[in-house]
């Protein structure tokens, strides 16, 4: 029995952070997993940010309620969802997904938490496990399924290797030639092709 691994961010939907760096006007918070492979290095690199600025969880969404999923995205998930299982795999925040996911139509997501002072800023996250994709995919495998996985970023990278398939969408040139063994895609229907093909 397949199951579709697919991350979230610059897949279904926009870059979170990108969005919310070019609305405040802050270059610093462009910087994602597609440029640093360190997780909480990223994350605390962000969170001082954005206590230099003042800006909290609050400040965030109201930026993520102006931002729709990636054009093709709810048809290629709908389309997918109709082949087999998926699951969304996210190193976001359960604060940050739920308007989007719930304009993909409720994707199972397994994502982290941030934990919230009581002024409503940031004040740190909590992964759901360590490793949170490659755990995911080997718990997922350890329950009968074989995995198939999909995404953009060195965060991705893990899981993909270790799943019977692994596509790249819409990655950097920088992380297609570090991993030119995966195959790379810019158009939902070729990932889609690609997919079908692994069931």
């Amino acid at each position: 029995m397949n199951i579709v691994c697919l991350d979230m961010e610059g897949v279904l939907t926009p870059e979170i952070w990108i969005a919310f760096a070019e609305a405040t006007g802050i270059p610093e918070l462009k910087r994602t997993t597609r440029d640093e492979p360190d997780y909480d290095k990223l994350m605390k690199y962000r969170i001082n940010i954005l206590n230099e600025h003042k800006l909290g969880l609050k400040e965030i969404q109201d930026v993520i309620s102006t931002l729709e999923p990636l054009d093709g995205a709810k048809e290629f998930l709908d389309a997918l969802r109709d082949e087999t299982q998926v699951v969304v795999l996210s190193d976001t925040f359960e604060q940050f997904a739920k308007p989007l996911i719930k304009k993909l139509g409720m994707p199972s997501i397994y994502c982290n938490t941030l934990v919230i002072s009581d002024d409503g800023m940031i004040a740190d996250y909590q992964m759901r496990c360590k490793d949170s994709k490659l755990t995911t995919v080997k718990a997922l495998q350890s329950c009968g399924f074989d995995t198939i996985a999909s995404g953009d970023s060195f965060n991705d990278i893990a899981m993909m290797k270790a799943s019977k398939a692994g596509f790249l969408f819409r990655s950097p040139e920088s992380i297609r030639k570090q991993f030119p063994e995966f195959p790379a895609f810019e158009e939902f229907d070729d990932l889609l092709a690609a997919i079908k093909a692994e069931l």
